[in-house]
């Protein structure tokens, strides 16, 4: 959004929140499984701007949708509030406040009108959904003066995705969003959020055009872990230590204390789609254990480079062993390493979206971004981390 378009809305309005994009730095596909994830923060945000107040309902307008020429205006009547059948835009923001009602145990009746405008591609692998509800949770804070921590804004927003519009997601795109920066989530209840010290780093990210849907992707991984699970524990020669540390669902096991060395030769009794499918988790899991030591040792020289390293290995697990990538995504970011990038991986659910790349040379941003475009990708940008959500009244 231009800053004169900025000003203009801005001018119009009283109370205005925004929340970050979220790249998906390490460990891809964990969240679910209760392991620890890295999202960063980047510099694309979706802005919601309160235009005026309304008894009774909310009047909810995306200036997004609208350039698209497709219905762009959700209406809903409060406190009572029902989600539209399909994935209607609105629902996330009805899901919200649905959420936010059931956690203050509170019915609220004032409403409002709002704006959105988003800088965040939609099915792109950058959380716009959740960027857009947790701009509206923070929003809703505000307004109704509840004085919401990050952590509530973060879940309210997840119980909102996951539990009430019933999207297969975990806990990293709205902690991710809602905290900014780069953080450690540690996703199983009860959930932790620890600060990494990660803040001055060239970042890219392109878009591959190719779009995705998470509610496609997700359930289809978990169950295939599910099968392979079964096979497991209902196999007589699996070990009970082993058998101890699983589980029947992709959530169960204990994959924190679950060692390659152990599992791998009972990997051959179970059929390979879901083999590869643990394998990945264990390994992936491993490697995000490796890139946290080297991000918090003050005595590896190069870090950036390691980093790299850690971040091709992650998106080859990604391609080999979860099966995420495509022929298109494959020559985009090989283009990208050819043009100087130290480590480009999938970022989000896959077979879609968008890569995320780090370099040292800031020189090198342009021939990188140029390099993905000419090899097929729609958009990049160059940017920088940023902060969580936030919102300012006027």
């Amino acid at each position: 959004m231009s800053n004169e378009k900025i000003e203009k809305i801005k001018a119009n309005s009283f109370l205005i929140s925004s929340a970050p994009a979220r790249a998906d730095f390490l460990n891809t596909h964990q969240d679910y499984k209760g392991l620890p994830v890295v999202p960063i923060a980047i510099n694309l945000r979706t802005y919601f701007f309160a235009i005026k107040e309304i008894n009774g309902k909310f009047k909810i307008i995306s200036l997004n949708l609208k350039k698209q020429g497709v219905e762009y205006i959700d209406t809903f009547n409060i406190p009572k509030v029902n989600l539209k059948p399909g994935r209607w835009f609105g629902n996330y923001l009805r899901s919200v406040f649905i959420a936010l009602q059931k956690y203050i145990r509170k019915n609220f009746n004032k409403g409002l009108e709002i704006l959105i405008e988003s800088e965040i591609p939609v099915a792109s692998g950058l959380a716009s959904s959740a960027a857009l509800e947790v701009a509206f949770t923070k929003l809703l804070s505000e307004y109704y003066d509840l004085n919401l921590s990050l952590e509530e804004i973060a879940e309210i927003s997840f119980i909102a995705e996951n539990k009430i519009f019933g999207i297969p997601c975990g806990r990293l795109d709205q902690y991710g969003s809602s905290f900014g920066k780069s953080i450690i989530l540690y996703p199983k209840p009860p959930v932790k959020v620890e600060s990494l010290p990660i803040s001055d780093i060239n970042i890219i990210v392109v878009d591959s055009g190719i779009r995705h849907s998470v509610a496609d992707i997700h359930p289809k991984r978990q169950e295939e872990i599910n099968i392979g699970l079964k096979q497991l524990m209902e196999s007589s020669i699996v070990p009970k230590e082993i058998k101890e540390k699983l589980g029947y669902r992709f959530d169960e096991p204990k994959w924190n204390e679950i060692k390659m060395e152990e599992i791998e030769k009972y990997l051959k009794l179970i059929n390979n789609i879901s083999a590869k499918r643990i394998l990945y988790t264990i390994k992936t899991h491993e490697s995000t254990l490796r890139a946290i030591e080297i991000i918090k040792s003050n005595m590896i020289k190069n870090k950036l480079y390691v980093l790299g390293e850690i971040m091709n290995e992650q998106h080859e697990f990604m391609r080999d062993l979860y099966d995420l990538s495509l022929p298109k995504i494959e020559k985009i970011r090989n283009e990208m390493l050819n043009s100087g990038a130290l480590g480009v991986k999938i970022s989000g659910a896959g077979l879609g979206g968008c890569l995320i790349g780090i370099y040292d040379k800031k020189e090198n941003g342009n021939k990188i971004l140029e390099s993905a475009i000419k090899a097929g990708a729609t958009n990049g940008w160059i940017l920088k981390i940023d902060e969580g959500v936030k919102a300012k009244w006027r």
